[in-house]
């Protein structure tokens, strides 16, 4: 049975069996110094699980027999184990003050343990230097004792503190010796520790992906030893807003709030890293409940620098929910000051907030100090944090109306931020990544604006649009098991979809989809980019490039700037520059007439169909086009609107409705396609899938222009083979149900024999069909993101090598889409671009209003 120091290593290694153990221990009636040592084994398991009323009631316990016992080494550690269990409850003051007896009392090891112990609650105060100061003491006693478990936990806690100062080198020392120790010794707990420890080491050197393979890996090992470990949430949280994914970061803490005890101090911070994700996710009013909450909760534990960390949260909420007033200001200025005294992390977006506001209010003396340290803390961060510290002197530069010096910081912040982008593997974390880059792509486009030039218009919306389209990064390592998931996901649903329809409960089914949703999520975004940084300019092209290659083609860029709309049209190297409207309004004319097309999808037109569509149409035009409209001269149209407008249906413009056009993420991209050489591929892939009246009939008179196609009907439909044969094809059609998924877009499915096609499926091949026609409902939904990007099925079928992409943006009529499909096919096969296909198929429907309502929901994508 294990006793002593053997017990309480056993705590932080295996703690499970350390209780079990310690029971045994007690329940054998071990004399007061043995029994000592098993409560404060109990103590230190309990408070590692959050249990801390139970681990208080312990460590008491172990320290009245420690002093019966009269054993002063073991009264010592146990004090220090008192302390910090006090410290972790939130009654900080009463742990301190047991602590610094704990260091008081003790001598030579105990003092190194003791220190170490005091170190770790110091730190966790904020009071940084205090602790660093005292490992810098208990590193070397604990080393000249040969206690080589408590010295690889007192560089574990120094690795820490550390990272904290932005110290990655002394960090990483630290931590790979305490490594080596943790192996060495067989502390499996703290050893996984280690591999958590990594996690930051990652984020400081801008690599997420890594960062988030090394939660991954420390949750398994902590699963394994049956561990709670909440810094784990903590910090699993901070690489998913650092990656702009904070809506699931916030539910991630609001669960593990809930799951925390009252008063303790991992719920104050949970409640902290809540509100940091709600303020990211554009939800000021839950971060200000959030960060209330956190705020006085840190300063009932004497956490000042917690609390004033949670104070710059609640300020910068009430900044986003509009207030301007002047508490706010004044409280922006006091705590972006107060944060740099503390060396917070939060201090460079701070002085940000402070800098914006005094710009605001015409102090431009405080707005230059804010904004000059804003950008020296974002310079010298890590890489995501780059681009904001070049919008820092932008801003700076824009307040003194030195418009050269704020467009210079803008494109070096947009480099940053693109460099940043290519580093990531996951098309999801790519598209989240272009939110760096917005503002700065935002300031450019103002003074376009302001100036009248359009040309400066398209070159700063052309330099930050659909970055995360590049050609695509290396696919996960764990392909192996990525694919098995995926293939138990479809499983699940076949299994969900008999349930509900037989009237079965889908509860448990339910969880397992969500645990596969999640799994997959992680594998792919643990994926690294194959490109070198640096690599993303060489992806596009130059504005002035699109210009000169026009080829015949009228180019319509729409571009948001504050809420407006504006056109830039481009023909023959000349450029025009309009105001359309509102964007909200533009929104909204999308909605109507796309709610028209599916009420005429469902096959009963009402009297005066064509004439409704034909209003519906002119209404949409004002909207989205305005005056741009009459520039509209008969030549094909390249159309690149903002991600917001990406699901109009484009054929409904009474301009276009006789013209071929396609749509585009970016000029630049559209230009890519068509640089590429003739595609040397001739396979032609033609899928059917279940329950579509009339496909099949469809299919056959496809596949009758094609030379040797393959044709996958019926059972052979299945998703392996699918994708066996669409990868590497010339030309793909599927006909299938589709269902977009605005919760997670790349869930986005259509279906086959076997059940759902995921989007993700379609991200494992190794290339994507040059030309690919999707016959199915919706399947040319995506969702809007930041900098203009596109989630969905585009995100991944581009960057793996589709050029053309046939889709429609609200459910259509199956029996409609048949001959129109038809019509589509000979006009590709005639080597016409999409779009221009796509034209002379809408033709031969008019006077036939559900023929032509089925037409008009089909745009052409890509080139």
């Amino acid at each position: 049975m294990p006793e002593g120091e053997e017990l309480l290593r056993l705590a932080l290694s295996r703690p499970a069996d350390a209780l079990a153990a310690a029971d045994r221990l007690i329940a054998a009636g071990a004399e007061p110094g043995r029994a000592a040592v098993a409560h404060q084994a109990r103590a230190i398991v309990l408070r590692d699980a959050g249990r801390f009323p139970d681990a208080l009631e312990q460590a008491r316990l172990a320290l009245r027999l420690a002093r019966s016992a009269r054993d002063a080494g073991r009264v010592a550690d146990v004090q220090g184990t008192l302390g910090a269990t006090l410290a972790l409850a939130g009654r900080t003051a009463a742990g301190l003050a047991a602590l610094d007896a704990a260091v008081a009392a003790g001598t030579g090891l105990a003092a190194g343990r003791a220190r170490l112990r005091r170190a770790g609650v110091l730190a966790a105060l904020g009071r940084r230097e205090e602790a660093l100061a005292d490992l810098d003491r208990a590193i070397p006693l604990l080393h000249r004792h040969g206690d080589l478990v408590w010295e690889a936990r007192a560089r574990s806690n120094r690795f820490g503190v550390y990272v904290t100062f932005g110290d990655a080198a002394r960090a990483e020392r630290d931590l790979a010796i305490a490594e080596r120790l943790f192996a060495r010794t067989g502390q499996e707990l703290e050893l996984a520790f280690t591999v958590h420890n990594r996690a930051e080491l990652a984020v400081l050197a801008g690599d997420l992906p890594a960062a988030l393979a090394r939660l991954d890996e420390a949750e398994e090992r902590y699963t394994r030893l049956g561990a709670t470990v909440s810094d784990l949430v903590f910090d699993r949280c901070r690489v998913l807003v650092a990656a702009g994914l904070a809506a699931e970061a916030l539910a991630l803490a609001d669960a593990g709030v809930t799951r925390l005890p009252e008063r303790s101090a991992d719920r104050a911070e949970m409640l902290f890293f809540a509100a940091r994700a709600a303020q990211a996710a554009g939800r000021p009013a839950d971060a200000a409940e959030r960060a209330r909450a956190a705020r006085d909760l840190f300063k009932a534990q004497h956490r000042q620098w917690w609390a004033a960390r949670a104070a710059f949260v609640l300020v910068q909420s009430r900044h986003d929910a509009g207030r301007r007033d002047g508490r706010t200001v004044a409280d922006a200025a006091r705590i972006a000051d107060r944060l740099d005294a503390l060396h917070a992390e939060e201090a460079g977006a701070a002085h940000m907030l402070a800098g914006r506001l005094a710009a605001h209010g015409g102090r431009l003396a405080e707005a230059d100090r804010h904004l000059a340290r804003a950008a020296r803390l974002g310079l010298r961060g890590p890489p995501y944090g780059l681009a904001a510290g070049w919008l820092a002197n932008a801003l700076r530069a824009d307040a003194h109306g030195r418009t050269a010096a704020a467009l210079s910081a803008c494109r070096r912040g947009l480099a940053a931020a693109a460099e940043h982008q290519q580093r990531l593997g996951a098309v999801e974390l790519r598209i989240h990544a272009a939110a760096h880059g917005t503002e700065l792509a935002a300031i450019g486009q103002r003074h376009a604006v302001r100036r009248d030039d359009a040309r400066m218009l398209l070159r700063w919306s052309e330099r930050w649009r659909a970055g995360a389209l590049a050609p695509a990064p290396l696919r996960p390592a764990d392909e192996p098991e990525l694919a098995a998931d995926l293939t138990a996901l479809r499983q699940i649903m076949n299994r969900i979809d008999r349930a509900r329809a037989s009237g079965a409960g889908t509860g448990s089914l339910e969880h397992d989809r969500r645990r596969l949703e999640a799994a997959i999520r992680a594998r792919t975004r643990r994926a690294a980019a194959q490109r070198r940084a640096g690599d993303a300019a060489a992806a596009g092209a130059r504005p002035d490039d699109v210009l000169g290659r026009l080829d015949g083609h009228l180019l319509v860029e729409l571009v948001a700037v504050d809420g407006t709309l504006f056109a830039v049209t481009a023909r023959d190297g000349r450029t025009r520059l309009h105001e359309v409207g509102p964007v909200a309004a533009a929104v909204r004319e999308v909605e109507l007439a796309r709610f028209l097309l599916r009420r005429l999808a469902r096959g009963r037109p009402p009297r005066g169909s064509e004439d409704l569509l034909e209003r519906a149409g002119e209404c949409l035009q004002r909207a989205v086009l305005g005056p741009a409209a009459a520039d509209v001269d008969g030549r094909p149209v390249v159309i690149a609107p903002p991600s917001p407008l990406h699901a109009v249906p484009w054929g409904m413009l009474p301009a276009l409705r006789r013209l071929p056009w396609c749509v585009a993420p970016s000029a630049a991209l559209w230009l890519r396609a068509r640089r590429l050489p003739p595609d040397p591929r001739r396979r032609t892939v033609i899928v059917v899938g279940p329950g579509l009246a009339g496909t099949r009939a469809e299919a056959a008179r496809i596949a009758e222009g094609y030379r040797r196609p393959v044709v996958l009907d019926g059972a052979s439909a299945t998703a392996p083979r699918v994708l066996a044969a669409v990868d590497g094809a010339a030309t793909a059609h599927i006909a299938a149900h589709g269902v977009f998924r605005a919760d997670n877009p790349l869930f986005s499915s259509l279906r086959l024999a076997d059940g759902e096609l995921t989007v993700y499926d379609l991200g494992r091949l190794r290339r994507a069909p040059r030309r690919l026609v999707l016959s199915s409902c919706e399947s040319g939904m995506v969702a809007a993101m930041p900098g203009d990007e596109l989630l969905g099925m585009i995100s991944v079928l581009v960057p793996l090598g589709t050029t053309s992409l046939l889709a429609s943006v609200v459910p259509v009529n199956d029996a409609a889409t048949a001959p129109l499909m038809v019509r589509v096919h000979a006009g590709l096969r005639n080597g016409e671009p999409g779009g221009q296909a796509l034209a002379e198929a809408r033709a031969g429907t008019d006077g036939e209003p559900v023929a032509l309502a089925t037409a008009l929901a089909f745009v052409a994508l890509g080139h």
